[in-house]
C-alpha cells in the first residue's frame, strides 16, 4: 500500500483531508504531520522523517499564507514557501518520493481578461506570490518527481477563510461592504483534495491549475453565502480602493483548467454548487 506523508496537518487543507480520508485509506496509507512533527524549514528534520517513514508520496500542505504580513515578513515567507521547497525537493529526490505541492493563483500577473494557462506564471504582484513562485522553481530545479497544483480562494469548514468570516459577520451585522472589482474562482478544499488524488492516480506530473468552475467577484461570492444561509445582511459592492492593504491583490486571477481536465478526464464542480454543499455542513 503506497504511503503518503502530509505536512501542515492542522491547516485548512490538512484537516479537510482528515475529514474524508476514509475515501482513500483503502488504497493509501496516510500519515498526518503537524508542524511539531515536521519542520519543513530544516533539511535534516525532513531527512530524519523520510528515513523513518520512507514515503511514496509527500503532500506539502504547509505554507506561509499571510498575504499582507508577507510584505514585511519577507524572509519568513521565503523560508517557508521557497527554501523549504528546495529542501523537500532534495529529500524527495533522494528517497524516490513523489512530491505534491500546493501553490497559488498569485504566481500569475493578475490582469486578465483571459484565464491563465500554466505557462503564463512568472510576474507577481506581492511578496506572497513571489515566495510561492520561488518555491515552485526550487521544486522544478530539484531532481524530484513532482506535481504542483495552483489553486485559488480556498475555503472549508475548517480554519479561517472568507466563507466562514462572511457567515459570522452576516449574522452579526445588517450591512457589509465587499469588493466587486477582483475576480477569481473559489475552491472548496474537498474538491481540491479529490483533484490531488485524481492527478496522482493518473500519474500526472508537472504543473496544473485547479479551482472550482466559474468566475465571480468577492461581492458575488458573499451574496451567495448570504442567500444560501438565508441571512438578511445586505452586501454592498465597493472598489478595492476602499480597503487599502499592504499587499496588492490581483484584479483577475481566473485560471484555465484544460490541462487538469485532459490529464484526469474528471469534471470539476461549479463554484456555487460546491459552496452550497460546504455550507450545508457549516453551523
Amino acid at each position: 500500500m503506497p504511503r503518503i506523508l502530509v505536512s501542515g496537518a492542522d491547516g485548512q487543507l490538512g484537516q479537510s483531508l482528515k475529514a474524508i480520508q476514509d475515501t482513500y485509506t483503502p488504497i493509501y496509507e496516510i500519515i498526518f504531520l503537524s508542524q511539531a512533527d515536521l519542520d519543513i524549514t530544516t533539511s535534516s528534520n525532513i531527512q530524519s522523517v523520510f528515513e523513518k517513514y520512507k514515503p511514496d508520496f509527500f503532500f506539502n500542505f504547509a505554507a506561509y499564507t499571510q498575504v499582507d504580513l508577507a510584505e514585511e515578513n519577507k524572509e519568513e515567507a521565503f523560508l517557508i514557501n521557497s527554501q523549504a521547497c528546495a529542501y523537500l525537493g532534495q529529500n524527495c529526490a533522494a528517497f524516490n518520493t513523489h512530491l505534491v505541492h500546493i501553490s497559488t493563483d498569485y504566481v500569475y500577473p493578475g490582469k486578465g481578461p483571459v484565464p491563465y494557462r500554466e505557462e503564463q506564471a512568472g510576474s507577481t504582484l506581492n511578496q506572497y506570490g513571489a515566495s510561492k513562485l520561488s518555491g515552485e522553481q526550487a521544486i522544478q530545479q530539484s531532481k524530484a518527481v513532482y506535481t504542483i497544483i495552483r489553486t485559488s480562494w480556498l475555503y472549508s469548514v475548517f480554519g479561517s477563510n472568507f466563507v466562514k468570516t462572511m457567515y459570522t459577520l452576516g449574522l452579526e451585522r445588517d450591512e457589509l461592504n465587499v469588493v466587486d472589482d477582483q475576480f477569481g474562482s473559489p475552491t472548496w478544499t474537498r474538491d481540491l483534495i479529490h483533484a490531488i488524488f485524481n492527478l496522482i492516480q493518473h500519474k500526472a506530473t508537472g504543473v496544473y491549475n485547479f479551482s472550482n468552475e466559474g468566475v465571480c467577484s468577492w461581492y458575488d461570492f458573499a451574496q451567495k453565502i448570504m442567500e444560501y444561509k438565508g441571512i438578511t445582511c445586505q452586501i454592498k459592492p465597493v472598489s478595492t480602493a476602499v480597503f487599502p492593504r499592504p499587499a496588492k491583490r490581483p484584479p483577475f486571477s481566473v485560471m484555465d483548467k484544460a490541462k487538469y481536465k485532459s490529464a484526469t478526464g474528471a469534471d470539476i464542480p461549479k463554484w456555487d454548487k460546491a459552496l452550497l454543499k460546504m455550507l450545508s455542513n457549516l453551523e
